[in-house]
């Protein structure tokens, strides 16, 4: 992974975070399958780099209610 790649890679943010206050992430799809995610506040900042299989078990489990507030 090179700060070449990171740096020309289309980043989108999702729709839903426009009024929260600048609090979101932005993710991107990169070579060899795989998904970045950065602060869109730090859009220079480090970004987390994650598998097409890391990715799709995240999004299942958001869908599923795992990351849910068990006190809420």
């Amino acid at each position: 992974m090179s700060y070449e790649e990171i740096s020309r890679a289309v980043w989108r943010k999702s729709s839903l975070s426009g009024g929260n206050g600048g609090s979101c992430v932005e993710v991107a799809s990169l070579n060899g399958r795989r998904v970045g995610v950065r602060d869109s506040k730090d859009r220079s900042g480090p970004a987390l780099i994650f598998t097409s299989t890391e990715w799709q078990t995240f999004i299942s489990g958001i869908k599923g209610g795992s990351f849910e507030d068990p006190a809420a």
